[in-house]
């Protein structure tokens, strides 16, 4: 198995990343500079489409990169890549360490398909060692498009901004029609009970929010439960096959990416 390549936290290269993406975001600069950053965007979208095409239907799995091996979270997100894999699902994640490596690495102890979206950051940003596939981005937008596009569903378990971030722009895809209302599974509910009660409280009652859009999200602690409910949904929305067919030779490794309903891919 190839190892992921490491950047060692503040090195060159992570740093020449960060520098390029605040510039890009500091306002106008020149146009040829800004030409040059558009096909840089450009060609970095490109490489994702071309490294996560065949990857199969995934569920991207969203958490904190700080808890250890032997935190209860790490726990759970372990079990929930186990599980997702097992129900024929390629685990998707940040590719970093925590939440990210416990679901990779849980797909990846009952043979499954694990992937990861890395970003280069000058912390935090180092691939986790149970990835079989991973690409890295520049640009956080990049990335977030990726972990959008090829994925059925979503699990969110305890993090910090960079979580929160990911499931407040997922909903506000599905709330908009942006996105079809794919599953966004919430677990550790006691870690964002206070989140959870804003939403479904403060917002409702203020009228920010409407009370179907505070039902958006399914709360659950129970792995079983969460797998189960995201199944369902892939079964009754893209009928997808997600067990493969041993007559035919096919495993969990091998199992091409089904279209999403509505895609005009054969």
């Amino acid at each position: 198995m190839k190892t992921p390549k490491n950047t060692t936290p503040g090195s060159a290269r992570s740093g020449k990343s960060t520098l390029e993406e605040r510039f890009f975001l500091s306002g106008p600069g020149r146009r040829l500079g800004e030409l040059i950053r558009a096909g840089r965007i450009f060609f970095e979208f490109l490489r994702g489409f071309r490294k996560l095409h065949f990857v199969g239907p995934c569920v991207t799995v969203f958490g904190s990169a700080r808890f250890p091996e032997d935190h209860v979270y790490y726990q759970l997100a372990r079990q929930v890549g186990s599980q997702l894999a097992e129900a024929g699902f390629t685990v998707m994640t940040g590719g970093g360490p925590g939440i990210m490596e416990a679901a990779n690495r849980g797909a990846r102890e009952v043979d499954g398909l694990s992937i990861g979206c890395n970003i280069e950051l000058p912390e935090e940003q180092e691939c986790n060692r149970y990835l079989d596939q991973w690409v890295e981005f520049n640009h956080f937008f990049v990335r977030k498009v990726m972990l959008v596009k090829y994925s059925y569903a979503f699990v969110v378990l305890p993090g910090g901004f960079g979580t929160l971030d990911e499931i407040f722009e997922t909903l506000t895809l599905v709330q908009t029609g942006k996105i079809l209302d794919l599953p966004v599974v919430v677990m550790g509910t006691e870690y964002w009970s206070e989140m959870i009660d804003f939403v479904s409280h403060t917002m409702v009652r203020e009228g920010t929010i409407s009370p179907e859009d505070a039902a958006r999200w399914i709360l659950t602690d129970s792995p079983e439960e969460a797998v189960s409910t995201i199944v369902k949904a892939a079964n009754t929305r893209f009928h997808l096959n997600l067990k493969p067919r041993w007559i035919l030779g096919e495993s969990r490794r091998t199992r091409k990416r089904a279209p999403k309903e509505g895609s005009t891919e054969p």
